[in-house]
């Protein structure tokens, strides 16, 4: 009767196997076999992805990262335009096999998605008019009725602003608008960011700048994101990471982008 039990368990477990949908299984060699390798990117996050209007064309961190990483692979590289509150959706449809955009890594987004290993880390801060600077110096100042924080809907930002300013009004906008924007424009007072994306907003409008810097705070890693259980995709591209990263691929992309 055991011998009979362990039979049986076994040809369950096979049964098992068998069910799995072969392209959750092969995901790598589905993207060597087409000769085609789709990331999904946002376009909107300087100086990691940034696209164009005029040409259509991206460039940006992430788009050496892409090009790169098709290369090594031996495939076309096709950029497959998507935006902050859609790319999870995007992934797990199918609809590209990763997301290059600066994506962050959280819990929420962990369950329902597959994470490479960390390529950088970065902290959040919070940005104003210079002109302001002397009424918004720490974090506990912005946390105040009528005092509006404007995010892009559907980013870890909006989450992080939720959370530090429950007494504050949150603007939440859609891309390609933008929070830094609406505090240009006058519509919102305050706006929280990446340090790298703070960097490049006040080098192209020295109008805005940040405050609160001993206050920095969500450090947090960005890793590529793609579909929940491919993990032969994964196990790849966190190989391929640590091989870039060893041959100081990723140190001289920081140094171009000023990360």
């Amino acid at each position: 009767m055991k011998r009979l039990n362990l039979i049986g368990a076994a040809i369950l477990a096979a049964a098992a196997f068998l069910a799995i949908p072969a392209n959750a299984q092969s995901s790598l060699e589905k993207i060597l076999e087409s000769g085609k390798l789709r990331v999904g990117t946002t376009g909107d996050f300087n100086p990691m992805t940034v696209r164009d209007i005029a040409s259509g064309g991206y460039a940006g961190h992430e788009i050496d990262v892409a090009t790169e990483l098709a290369k090594d692979m031996g495939v076309e590289l096709e950029l497959v335009p998507t935006d902050w509150k859609t790319m999870i959706a995007g992934v797990q449809a199918d609809k590209f096999d990763i997301v290059m955009s600066g994506t962050s890594m959280n819990v929420g987004r962990a369950k329902v998605v597959g994470f490479t290993n960390p390529t950088i880390y970065v902290t959040t801060v919070p940005m104003a008019l210079t002109t302001n600077l002397e009424t918004y110096k720490t974090w506990a100042d912005v946390n105040k009725a009528g005092i509006k924080v404007a995010v892009i809907l559907g980013t870890v930002f909006e989450e992080e602003a939720r959370a530090a300013f429950p007494d504050a009004t949150i603007v939440t906008v859609e891309a390609p608008a933008t929070g830094y924007q609406e505090v240009l424009s006058g519509r919102a007072e305050v706006t929280i960011t990446s340090n790298v994306d703070a960097a490049s907003i006040m080098e192209k409008f020295p109008a805005m700048g940040t405050f609160g810097k001993d206050e920095a705070r969500n450090p947090k890693p960005h890793g590529y994101i793609v579909q929940q259980g491919n993990q032969s995709l994964i196990n790849f591209m966190n190989t391929w990471i640590a091989l870039k990263k060893a041959s100081g691929f990723y140190e001289r992309l920081s140094a171009k982008w000023n990360l």
